[in-house]
């Protein structure tokens, strides 16, 4: 990967000159809200990065749970690696549709799983289709199986019982990706039965607001002040949460750009927490 990739990000020229590395995979992210009523699956095979293959995030999810997405077990994860022919040593690209969005949680997923070598497009694939760049339909050939070795980074992972405890801790920062009406609980959730609100003591950097208007991501400086504004000190531990995990992860992708590359993702976020379960919630601005 360039020298921009240390920063888990990578340009549309470098992986245009690229595309025939025999290490690299591209993986298109792309997901959407069940309320946008777009088909993800659809799309890519209409139109696609040359040799991308496609990463279905809710078919490559804990089937046994009940909440949206949630992160596989590492052996159905490796097992559907191999077959795609992703295997060790793979360097890996991710784009979505939007610019920089669901890309980010396939992102986090492969880092969840031990995997490094992963970077996202900068703008994705909307700014690949701005430039002009080639474009595929169809199926992609069919790869050779590699061997994949997960190694969960329990590190970057929160779960609901680690959440209870973290929330309490003087100290603990959690930042919430959601937009600041949702975030405030002045807006309901998209997701029927939920409440509205925000975990207590958590701060809102809106996930849009890392973004600028061609989806491409703001500048480190830029970055790093919305994160002061809000009250993050990104030196520090931090998770992040949103929705259902999937925005949670473009947070966590920025705080690496800054350099704190072992923030967390509360993969439940409040598609878990904001259930009527008696769990504690906020309304209003972060304090």
């Amino acid at each position: 990967m360039p020298k921009s990739a240390t920063n888990w990000i990578v340009e549309t020229d470098w992986l245009e000159s690229h595309l025939s590395s025999p290490d690299l995979v591209i993986l298109d992210g792309s997901w959407h809200l069940p309320t946008a009523k777009r088909d993800p699956k659809k799309e890519y095979l209409a139109e696609h990065i040359p040799g991308a293959l496609f990463f279905d995030i809710d078919d490559l999810s804990d089937e046994k749970s009940p909440l949206p997405h949630m992160l596989p077990s590492t052996v159905k994860f490796a097992s559907r690696m191999k077959k795609m022919g992703v295997g060790d040593g793979a360097r890996i690209v991710v784009y979505d549709t939007a610019g920089i969005f669901s890309a980010a949680r396939v992102w986090w997923t492969f880092r969840a799983m031990g995997h490094q070598d992963v970077a996202v497009l900068n703008g994705g694939l909307r700014k690949w289709k701005a430039e002009g760049r080639q474009l595929e339909d169809g199926p992609p050939p069919k790869r050779y199986e590699r061997h994949y070795t997960p190694l969960q980074n329990t590190e970057i992972i929160r779960e609901l019982e680690e959440m209870r405890a973290l929330f309490q801790k003087p100290g603990t920062q959690i930042v919430d990706a959601r937009p600041a009406a949702r975030f405030e609980g002045r807006d309901a959730e998209p997701r029927p039965g939920l409440r509205a609100g925000h975990i207590p003591g958590s701060k809102n950097v809106p996930s849009q607001e890392l973004l600028n208007a061609d989806g491409t991501l703001k500048s480190a400086e830029e970055l790093g002040n919305l994160f002061k504004t809000a009250g993050i000190d990104v030196s520090r531990p931090v998770v992040t949460t949103c929705g259902s995990g999937v925005t949670a992860s473009m947070l966590a992708l920025a705080l690496a750009v800054l350099g704190q590359t072992n923030a967390a993702v509360y993969d439940g976020s409040w598609a878990e927490w904001g259930q009527d379960n008696g769990l504690p919630i906020e309304t209003g601005p972060a304090r």
